[in-house]
This record gives structure tokens, sequence and C-alpha cells, in this order.
């Protein structure tokens, strides 16, 4: 492993943060993931964060794999193939893994509690940081011509609560729970379903395809939501491999950590300080 002694910690597994995870592991670190006990994952089928679920995922060749503990989860950093994924919704094992490189990836649109002082090099993806203040880099989550950029000082784009357009469609192509309750999955996530037919219940309220496409992401089975949460995503596009692979989203996101992480190590190798 290229970078053996450059341990990154992300908390978070989300599907973005996967494009993130693969990005870095490909390019040789070893690196571990923090999430939720119950990890509110839509596109599961490409979250790291299933592993929380299911003990273990593979995401295009990279494998996710709940660890009990700080110590087993170690063990696997250093694996070319795996991401070990660890419980840990408050980061209290922050200074058991002392990362050089620390990833915000929650997708919060705030920040919760990261600080520049927890590691080295801090990196935060999206809105709600400021880089300079609550981290050292941000990357840009906002899709158009910033996507992917690195700001080492200032913030990204503000969150426009608006899903990115897919083939036409916008904020209807996310399925939201109707009420607070426990999910009922009716449909599979890369299953082609017709306008109107009901891919999922909360607590008996029917939730609809608006249009015709394959479930790109369900929530699993059980999930208990707050009324309005994103639950489903259906892709107007119908492409089924779409369901299981990496979002260009989700790559370029990756893509722009992985800058800032090298960047970050030419300057730390060089002994110089200057921003682009």
């Amino acid at each position: 492993m290229l970078f053996h002694d450059v341990v990154i910690l992300m908390r978070g597994g989300g599907d973005l943060a996967t494009g993130v995870a693969l990005r870095l592991k490909r390019a040789g670190f070893p690196l571990a993931v923090l999430e939720l006990p119950r990890p509110l994952v839509v596109r599961r089928a490409v979250a790291l964060a299933s592993a929380v679920h299911q003990g273990s995922i593979e995401v295009e060749g990279v494998r996710g794999v709940l660890a009990s503990s700080v110590e087993a989860a170690r063990a696997l950093l250093w694996d070319d193939h795996t991401v070990p994924v660890l419980v840990d919704p408050t980061g209290e094992t922050l200074s058991a893994f002392a990362p050089t490189v620390l990833v915000d990836a929650r997708m919060a649109k705030r920040n919760i509690d990261t600080r520049m002082d927890q590691a080295p090099l801090v990196v935060a993806l999206g809105p709600g940081f400021e880089a300079g203040r609550d981290c050292h880099a941000v990357v840009e989550t906002n899709r158009g011509h910033w996507l992917g950029r690195v700001y080492w000082q200032g913030s990204a784009e503000p969150d426009t609560g608006t899903p990115g357009v897919v083939a036409g469609h916008g904020a209807e192509r996310v399925l939201r729970a109707p009420v607070a309750g426990t999910v009922r999955a009716l449909a599979e996530i890369g299953q082609q379903v017709d306008a109107g037919q009901v891919v999922a219940e909360v607590e008996g309220v029917p939730v609809r395809a608006p249009f015709p496409g394959v479930v790109r992401g369900l929530i699993a089975d059980g999930t208990q939501v707050p009324a309005g949460l994103k639950i489903g995503d259906i892709d107007p596009r119908g492409k089924r491999e779409h369901c299981f692979t990496v979002s260009d989203k989700a790559l370029a996101v990756g893509g722009g950590v992985l800058e800032a992480v090298l960047t970050w190590l030419n300057w730390r190798a060089s002994g110089t300080r200057g921003k682009p």
C-alpha cells in the first residue's frame, strides 16, 4: 500500500462518501469509516454504511466490513480491498485511530462537531463548513460547474434543497415518507416500476413511483423515519446497472478529496504552506 502511514478516517459511509472511499482506497490509502448504529441510507447497494445492517457489502471490488472494535478495524486498515466500518456516531474513537486525515462525509449540510484540530488535515464535503475555520479544505458537492472543486478558503455553494435533474425529472424523482413511522419496502433496488406503482408503505400509507423507471435506492425495510425524510429514488433512465455502481457525482467528489489529500501531502513533503 503506497501511503501505508497516512491513515484516513471518514465520518459517514453513504453513497457519496463511498465514492470518496473508493477513490482513496484505490489510490493506496488505509481507510476506515465511522457510521451510525442505524444508517438512513437510500442507495444501499452502493453504500459502505450498509455493512452495519448486513455485516459486509461489496461495492465495485471494495468490501466494507463491520468491525466490532477499534482493534478489529485497525487489523483491516491495510487490506487493499477492504474498508472497516465501525459504529461510532459521536466520534469517540478518533483519538484511538489518530488519523492523518479526517473526512467529514456525513452530508448533514451543517457542521455538527468537526474541528480543525481533530487531525493534521481535515476535509469536509459540501455546505455548512468554512475552510480555515471548521476544516482545512472543503469539497464542492453541488452539481454543476464547480462539482468536485477543492476550496482552501471559503465555503461550498449553499444547499439548494432541490435534487439534481435527471432525464428531465428533479424533485419528483425523490420519494419521501408521507408520515412518520416504519417503512415497509414493497420493491427492490434495481426493480423496474410503472408510474403509480406502490414502492413502499409508511405506517400503511402508500408511496408510489411518480413515473416509470428503476428503483435506484430504497431505505431498508423496517426503518423508523420521520415524515418528509427521503426514503427512495426513482431513476427515469431505467438502467439497472446504475443502481449498483457509484455515481458520477460521487466519483467527482471523491476526486476532489483525493486532490486535497495529495496536495496537502505534497506541501508537507516540500515544506511549503501555500494555497493554490
